[in-house]
């Protein structure tokens, strides 16, 4: 730019500006040389020093010796002159010092001169003041051509700056920027129309990028990419380039902790201690810049509360091992150090109340009383101190009933139960004090019965219908309900069936006999004779049920007898298939398979002399013989052999016919 410039016009008469007053000045801004800075003198000192007068031969010889020297001189002295000249021509004038001007009195050139040396530093604040310089000069300054172009690029690069903001994301800055371009300049008719242009493409960078967010909370990877990629066609850098990856970070990041949030929401339903800390540190894995984010921190803070809901069922049941397991994995992410610290003293408190002593009871109690109103578990605390108090006194009834009972005389342990029972039903003990109650009372009836059960016994012991009578009778009078009642009702029941099997036994001996000598309907109705509910009902019933499959089976031998009588083939068909349904139990079922084997074979026989004249016949005598019989296999052999032969011989066609040879017409006369 300097280069270009015009000279200020001021300078031409500066002092500072003339060659004569720079000494030993060379271009390149080096000294001069002293060869080159010596020659007047040289000069000077030699017309000086030559004699007045002279014989002229002498002088022409002088002249003749000296006139190289002075060639030389002379050409010295014009080649310094001429080098001085153009050093004095190349000098560049003195700079002005542009901070330090008075601007009222500056001229036009020194204004434009500095306001250059301004612009060139591409700054907005150095390009405005560069405008302000120049535009100080009147509308009717020769120099307002020059100064309107300048300005006019001036407000362009200033603009162009506003560009640049713009495009590295800064768009308040951009505006701000091309606001501050004089009203005056051409160029400020462009801005408004550049800041609507700007503002426009950031609300449409800004509706895709946010479109994109919402399909990110929505789960929806693919289309929140497809809204990224929109940014690419943005004619902005920052949206392009910088929003974009960063859009692409966030889908990925996003994708990664859905999976995180998934695995953790599942281990999260899971009532297990190890599971749900699982899900906490999946969870955790979740960065902030996720849009999971906050539903991961939900989750954790929900699974906080669910295993302090887990501790809190523990503690209702009593279970201070697993109360302390809880409370020792509580991470200290979850911030819930108050609420960890109440229930390790909450379960240390259960561990030494658990012994059921009066004086661990006592120090449970004191223990857990110093839990403040403000601590997050003082209503449990409260609850359990509640619990013991209660506890305490049952402990005393208790230990003063079993005082009373270990006597073992019925009045004290009829005084420790009315001891025992005086324990409320609400109280702790209660259960405890129940069950020893019924102890007391089972021994104290087992006391005042024993002596019935044993006189029944004695009784029994003498054997025989009436003793064993009379002996139920006497176990009887222990009434349901009491201590011995299952033992006399068991006794009962075994002298009954006693009873029983000596009333029943002769009938069923009778029918055994009846049964061996060949006469089982006699022996089946000897045996009925036993009614239901008897002791030997069902062994009754069981030779019943053999001896009736055994009549059954005779019965359906004699049929298939009967039946095979004709000897037709469907006779023999039928006693076949009446045979095989005598019952497996059957003792003739053994001659009833027999009988049906010889009857298959008589079956093939038939079918066998009918296939001289009948085949068909034949075939279907065969096909009577069932499956499982002995003569089964060799009937459907038969059977296809028989099919074989009914089935119609090929004949060749007449173009195939050949003159029959001499064997051929000999096999046929013969």
């Amino acid at each position: 730019m300097t280069r270009n410039r015009e000279m200020p016009d001021p300078w031409s008469g500066s002092p500072s500006s003339q060659p004569s007053q720079v000494k030993g000045w060379h271009p390149g801004g080096q000294p001069a040389p002293a060869n080159q800075a010596v020659p007047q003198q040289v000069a000077t000192s030699t017309v000086s020093a030559s004699p007045p007068t002279k014989q002229p031969q002498e002088r022409r010889r002088k002249f003749t010796l000296r006139w190289p020297f002075w060639a030389v001189v002379a050409i010295l002295t014009s080649g310094g002159v001429g080098f001085a000249s153009v050093a004095l021509l190349l000098k560049l004038p003195a700079v002005p010092n542009c901070p330090a001007i008075f601007w009222p009195t500056a001229s036009a050139s020194i204004r434009m001169y500095c306001a250059q040396l301004a612009a060139n530093k591409q700054t907005v604040d150095d390009l405005l003041e560069a405008i302000a310089l120049v535009e100080a000069l009147p509308e009717t300054h020769p120099l307002r051509p020059e100064i309107n172009r300048y300005t006019e690029q001036w407000s362009l690069d200033i603009l162009k700056i506003g560009e640049e903001k713009f495009q590295a994301g800064q768009l308040s800055e951009a505006i701000k920027i091309a606001k501050r371009i004089p009203a005056q300049s051409k160029a400020s008719q462009i801005v408004e129309d550049r800041i609507e242009l700007w503002q426009t493409t950031w609300a449409k960078a800004e509706t895709i990028y946010e479109k994109a967010e919402e399909q990110l909370r929505q789960s929806n990877w693919n289309q929140a990419f497809r809204e990224a990629v929109r940014l690419t066609s943005v004619d902005n850098k920052y949206w392009a380039s910088v929003k974009y990856n960063q859009l692409v970070d966030l889908i990925q990041i996003a994708r990664e902790a859905s999976q995180q949030l998934d695995k953790a929401y599942q281990l999260s339903k899971s009532n297990r201690v190890e599971d749900i800390l699982a899900a906490i540190k999946e969870a955790e894995k979740i960065s902030p810049k996720s849009f999971a984010y906050k539903e991961a921190q939900d989750l954790i803070a929900d699974c906080g509360n669910k295993l302090l809901k887990l501790a809190k069922n523990r503690l209702e049941q009593r279970n201070w091992q697993g109360v302390l397991e809880i409370a020792n994995k509580i991470p200290d992410s979850l911030k819930l150090a108050e609420a960890k610290s109440d229930l390790i003293d909450l379960a240390n408190g259960l561990s030494r109340a658990s012994s059921g002593t009066i004086a661990d009871l006592e120090a449970a109690i004191a223990s857990v009383k110093k839990l403040g109103s403000e601590r997050p578990f003082y209503n449990e605390g409260q609850e359990l101190i509640n619990r013991w108090q209660r506890e305490v006194e049952d402990v005393a009834r208790l230990e003063k009933a079993r005082t009373l009972a270990s006597s073992g005389v019925t009045s004290d342990i009829r005084s420790a139960i009315a001891e025992a029972q005086q324990i409320p039903q609400v109280n702790p003990r209660y259960q405890e004090a129940r069950q020893a109650i019924s102890r007391w009372t089972s021994q104290v009836e087992t006391i005042e019965d024993r002596p019935y059960l044993d006189r029944a016994n004695q009784i029994a012991s003498l054997g025989g219908e009436t003793s064993l009578q009379e002996a139920i009778q006497e176990a009887r009078r222990i009434a349901p309900g009491r201590a011995l009642y299952q033992e006399a009702q068991t006794k009962i029941r075994e002298w009954t069936s006693a009873i029983q099997r000596m009333q029943d036994q002769p009938y069923l001996d009778q029918a055994r006999t009846l049964a061996n000598s060949g006469n089982i309907p006699n022996a089946i109705s000897a045996a009925q004779q036993i009614k239901p509910g008897r002791t030997l009902y069902g062994e009754a019933q069981n030779n019943i049920r053999r001896w009736q499959i055994e009549i059954e089976g005779q019965q359906r031998l004699q049929e298939a007898y009967q039946a095979a009588n004709p000897g037709t083939p469907e006779a023999l068909s039928s006693a076949i298939r009446t045979a095989r349904q005598v019952p497996s139990g059957a003792k003739v079922r053994g001659d009833a398979l027999t009988a049906a084997n010889r009857w298959s074979y008589q079956l093939l026989s038939l079918a066998q002399d009918r296939s001289s004249f009948n085949v068909a016949e034949a075939i279907a005598i065969a096909k009577m013989i069932p499956s499982g019989t002995e003569a089964y296999e060799a009937a459907q052999q038969q059977i296809q052999a028989w099919q074989r032969s009914l089935e119609p011989v090929p004949v060749p066609s007449t173009l195939e016919l050949s003159p029959p040879s001499s064997d051929t017409q000999s096999t046929e006369s013969q």
